[in-house]
């Protein structure tokens, strides 16, 4: 028989914690790619949508977020019976109302932004969220971000007229639905 010393347990516990962390980012990444493709879906939908009928783009995009909030709330309320931890709640709606509050006070109130502003500062917007998360959660969602923030400014600069609204649904809503997948890869 081995001894086990103050030394093994303590590198025993070292272990341990590895394996709750490696596990924690598991979940955290099986929801987010989840919520990712999902929200992609819908951005590409938009974005195609609001190219097919810009006139009605202010409704287009309510719904879009209406919808995606929704579908935060189910996945999340369905990840919860498989693991017990309850993942939506009143503070997280607080959040989203406080999330688009300010991007309409920033945008709209404040900043007049025209159309192909606003088409570039709410992916902005809200990849800098997923910069911030990727700062806690892992790497990957810092990755995400930035990339979509890049090419984001790339079509913002470069891609002409309605051209920008398929540019966005492939760089957005695609870039959304190819993260969930590699997220779910990791």
């Amino acid at each position: 028989m081995t001894d086990f010393g103050p030394k093994e347990a303590a590198q025993a516990l070292n272990d341990i914690e590895q394996i709750v962390q490696r596990v924690r980012q598991s979940r955290i990444y099986d929801i987010a790619s989840q919520i990712m493709i999902a929200a992609g879906v819908l951005v590409l939908a938009g974005n195609l949508a609001n190219f097919a009928a810009p006139r009605q783009a202010n409704f287009i995009w309510i719904a879009v977020n209406v919808l995606t909030v929704a579908t935060v709330a189910a996945l999340s309320t369905m990840g919860a019976r498989k693991t017990g931890v309850q993942a939506f709640d009143f503070r997280l709606l607080a959040v989203f109302l406080l999330f688009y509050g300010f991007g309409i006070l920033c945008s709209v109130v404040l900043g007049h932004f025209g159309p192909r502003e606003l088409g570039a500062f709410w992916p902005i917007y809200f990849m800098l969220f997923y910069c911030i998360a990727g700062l806690w959660f892992g790497h990957a969602f810092l990755a995400i971000g930035l990339a979509i923030i890049v090419l984001t400014l790339i079509g913002y600069f470069f891609v002409e007229g309605a051209a920008f609204l398929l540019w966005m649904a492939a760089v957005n809503g695609g870039g959304l639905i190819l993260s969930g997948l590699w997220m779910r890869r990791i």
